[in-house]
């Protein structure tokens, strides 16, 4: 009944024992004020078989617990997940039915208990789940499918309700906290040239158009005080009758700063094999720039453009590629009111030779205004367009088709605006995305500069 009071222990007794003992106490009554001695006899099984059922009862509650399987799962992957049930009382339980709630980017498919697993695809892993639970052991129900996209998936809130003593007695609801199941975002397929704008570092990979110690040869000059004995080049020296030597170009390491705009969110996210919206394309383009760079010893550090202003330090190595995933878990977008400019950008923030790339879907006016702020500051500014290509078209009536017309035009101006201030805007299309725009912003990087009087 929903009326009923449990007891401290967390048991109730069920509608089948109040029948028994309501049609038993009947029974007796009857044969006592008939004077039958049939009713008597028919009366016998039910408390008899009513106290066999209560012979021993239980004291103590199920106990829940959530595990997921792999730690480090990547959208598409094959995820799983696992709800035990144990009994910790010296009763068997005769029935226990589990129900757990999933998010819906983990595609469950299969469940049930001890590996006997039941399609589940159609009807998805909120629904009952009914076996027994013998006395001192756990039955485990195992979920198995597919993660669809990145984030941190919660799996649960899951509950359990048990019946004990031939189902004369049942269980309150024990509910579990959800467990939240990283799965990280598919770094799409990136590549990039050597060419960086500026090199922070005294040593690296990329080769710097400055003198020094490396493996680029820039050319022979005349043999000057400090120069190695080693990098004399004799045929010309005894050609030219004076020691020269080979002149070589530094080899610097860089600091790539992924700035993530989120101040807006747009199109429809269908998961890894569905439409990407500019979120999606955000933290994957960002994955993939970040794991191009430290797998050559880049220095790369994230920022949000947003109200939450989130920051992750420049650092290099696997342990900071590790860092960056599990920092991109937890962009969200939010829009805000207030400009963030002064928040993200002290001018402590951002070192003058970084390399910054920009992920904006370019929706919002202070986007712009901050990629132009940054160009004028000297910055090396790289935009990378995020908003979907196939973004539809509204479909109300009216002025809607019009709108959207000119909310393009007025998008294709900014940009182009944006190219006049400096600013090179690329479209993120995966591997060679961004190959022209660095060797142009390298260029001008190198390239004298003119003075205006």
């Amino acid at each position: 009944m929903a009326d009923r009071h449990e007891p401290a222990s967390g048991w109730t007794p069920t509608w089948a024992l109040g029948r028994a003992v309501l049609l038993t106490g009947l029974l007796l009554i009857a044969a006592v004020l008939l004077g039958r001695i049939d009713l008597v006899v028919l009366a016998t099984p039910l408390a008899l078989g009513t106290a066999y059922g209560l012979r021993r009862r239980p004291t103590t509650l199920p106990e829940l617990e959530i595990a997921t399987g792999d730690a480090q799962l990547v959208e598409g992957t094959p995820m799983a997940a696992t709800v035990a049930v144990a009994n910790p009382d010296t009763v068997s339980y005769d029935l226990a039915v589990v129900r757990t709630r999933t998010s819906r980017w983990l595609r469950v498919e299969k469940a049930g208990f001890g590996g006997t697993g039941v399609d589940v695809s159609r009807s998805g892993a909120d629904r009952p789940f009914v076996t027994s639970v013998p006395s001192g052991t756990a039955v485990d129900l195992e979920l198995t499918g597919t993660a669809l996209r990145w984030g941190r998936h919660p799996v649960g809130p899951a509950g359990v309700r048990v019946a004990a003593a031939d189902g004369l007695l049942v269980s309150r609801a024990v509910i579990t906290e959800p467990v939240r199941m990283r799965v990280y975002p598919m770094t799409e397929p990136f590549d990039a040239v050597e060419a960086m704008p500026r090199a922070a570092g005294l040593v690296g990979a990329h080769h710097s158009r400055r003198p020094g110690e490396g493996g680029e040869l820039a050319g022979v000059r005349v043999f000057a005080p400090g120069d190695r004995l080693r990098r004399i080049d004799w045929r010309v020296s005894l050609r030219a009758r004076q020691l020269h030597v080979a002149a070589t170009l530094s080899d610097r390491d860089a600091e790539v700063v992924v700035l993530l705009d989120v101040l807006a969110e747009a199109g429809g996210s269908g998961g890894f094999r569905g439409p990407a919206s500019v979120l999606d394309t955000t933290v994957r383009a960002a994955a993939a720039i970040a794991e191009h760079y430290l797998h050559r010893g880049d220095r790369v550090a994230l920022q949000e453009y947003g109200s939450a202003a989130r920051r992750l330090r420049p650092a290099t190595g696997r342990r900071q590629y590790l860092t960056v995933l599990e920092w991109l878990l937890d962009v969200r977008a939010e829009s805000s009111p207030h400009e963030p400019y002064d928040q993200v950008f002290g001018p402590q923030m951002l070192s003058s030779d970084a390399l910054v790339v920009v992920l904006t879907p370019l929706l919002d006016e202070r986007s712009a205004q901050m990629l132009a702020r940054m160009a004028r500051g000297g910055r090396f500014v790289v935009a990378v367009d995020t908003l979907p290509a196939d973004l539809p078209m509204p479909k109300d009536r009216g002025w809607a088709e019009v709108a959207y017309r000119l909310w393009r035009l007025d998008r294709d101006t900014m940009i182009g605006q944006l190219r006049e201030h400096g600013v090179p805007v690329v479209r993120w299309a995966g591997a060679g995305s961004l190959d022209q725009v660095l060797r142009d912003v390298a260029r001008l990087a190198t390239a004298p500069r003119v003075g205006v009087r």
